[in-house]
């Protein structure tokens, strides 16, 4: 019987069915092209993104172990651990979750 693969970022087994990316190390926006890629569950590629820029990531964070030591993700990682493999949630949008707000004034 084969094993479900891991998750790059969390370590957790990825089951058949669950959602799941391929996350360039480096961006492709970034020179990342034909890179390396990392399988992840879908909830950890979202957390990446919703943490960190594309020059960020080119910059300071194209490794797993770099992602792993950044402070937000690491509490990521340790929240996760307790979901089951499967889990699913809603993940923030970049910059806090806020949505712009329009600079129409009221009249």
């Amino acid at each position: 019987m084969e094993e479900d693969p891991l998750c790059g970022l969390c370590s957790r087994p990825i089951p058949p069915g669950v959602r799941q990316s391929r996350h360039h190390l480096v961006p492709k926006l970034r020179g990342g092209k034909g890179g390396e890629t990392v399988l992840l569950h879908q909830i950890c590629h979202a957390e990446i993104h919703a943490t960190l820029t594309e020059t960020e990531l080119a910059r300071d964070y194209a490794s797993l172990d770099a992602l792993r030591g950044h402070p937000r993700l690491a509490r990521f990682i340790a929240w996760v651990a307790k979901r089951r493999p499967g889990f699913r949630s809603r993940t923030p949008m970049p910059g806090g979750g806020r949505r712009r707000q329009s600079r129409a004034v009221r009249r």
